[in-house]
């Protein structure tokens, strides 16, 4: 807020979440309390005759009309919705990731019992189950035999509705790896990659995330960063960007992409003590933008989100984490890799 206000700008923000509205309102000229659609985020838009939108830190819901609000003329700041919904759809992703020779798991779109069956035997078991757009894991499963198989696509599809479902490799014993940047014109100006303690196959938002990575090969780092460029050039990415993958030996698969702020992004700033959000926002408003100058070589500690669950509280819960989103809230904190420095720095 404090850097479009720097720049000139009213801070004008739409949001209709009442467990974050509070945190909105001092933090900007005008709050509306809205649900983002189309024709809202138009109403406000045309009200307040602004010069732009800004879609990168709202969300899904946000990067879901983005390309209907440019078809009203809407000016959207920072990566073009076109491209946006590139990273989107699932069959533009997934040629888009060919094109540029990204490995990804074996997926696919399907209707009916016998053809996921038929999907499951050509890969092998296990795969994951999920409804073509849900939010949080949703309806999402892992199948490990057939009989599973057909259970978990009943309740895929109703979730999905008319729509699909997609099946795809569930590839087991894997590391997953998070890698979130900024970048301007499809040139990444600063990145981090931080891993997650549990293999894939939990949630990212249930994950306890590693910052600085500890234990990856510099083989895999290396080409996680070249994965990471190649996709910011592709998508022509101006502002933050998240990218989700999965590691076995030097083996790198794209999970996938999205281009907005994740939920990582405030933990790795506080971590290495950079705003990347700030950066984002300058590189959206087309400002001039200087990347942070950041030496993981110099940092002494290592930052650990850890997600809040609620299990005891809830009779009958399944404590067993799984691809369906089960966390309430995060903490994060440093914890000193370091034997004689004994305190810990809260983050």
């Amino acid at each position: 807020m404090r850097t479009i206000r720097n720049a000139g700008f009213k801070a004008i923000v739409v949001n209709y979440n009442p467990e974050t509205v509070s945190t909105d309102y001092d933090e900007c000229d005008r709050l509306y309390f809205e649900e983002l659609s189309h024709e809202r985020v138009l109403d406000v838009y045309e009200h307040e005759c602004a010069s732009g939108v800004i879609v990168s830190v709202g969300g899904q819901i946000a990067q879901n009309v983005s390309l209907s609000l440019k078809g009203s003329g809407v000016r959207i700041l920072g990566t073009d919705p076109e491209d946006i919904d590139r990273a989107e759809d699932r069959h533009k992703f997934s040629a888009m990731l060919d094109s540029i020779g990204v490995d990804q798991p074996a997926w696919r779109e399907l209707a009916t019992v016998d053809d996921a069956l038929e999907f499951a035997e050509k890969v092998a078991f296990p795969v994951l189950v999920r409804p073509s757009f849900v939010l949080s894991g949703a309806a999402m499963n892992v199948a490990s035999n057939a009989s599973q198989l057909k259970a978990y696509l009943r309740d895929a599809t109703a979730v999905s509705g008319d729509k699909p479902v997609v099946v795809s490799k569930f590839v087991t014993n894997a590391k997953e790896i998070e890698f979130d940047a900024v970048a301007c014109g499809g040139k990444i100006l600063n990145y981090a990659i931080s891993e997650h303690v549990e293999n894939a196959g939990v949630h990212s938002g249930d994950a306890t995330l590693v910052l600085p990575a500890q234990k990856l090969y510099q083989e895999t780092v290396r080409r996680i960063k070249k994965i990471g460029q190649a996709i910011a050039a592709a998508l022509k990415i101006t502002g933050p960007f998240n990218v989700q993958l999965m590691a076995k030996a030097n083996a790198i698969k794209v999970i996938e992409c999205n281009l907005r702020a994740s939920r990582t992004f405030p933990f790795i700033s506080k971590t290495l003590n950079a705003n990347f959000i700030v950066l984002a926002t300058k590189a959206m408003l087309g400002l001039p933008v200087k990347p942070y100058s950041i030496s993981l070589g110099d940092i002494d500690y290592v930052g650990v989100k850890c997600a809040m669950f609620s299990f005891t509280r809830l009779r009958g819960a399944d404590p067993v984490l799984g691809v369906e989103m089960a966390s309430t809230g995060e903490v994060t904190h440093d914890v000193l890799i370091y034997e004689e420095r004994k305190e810990h720095r809260g983050v």
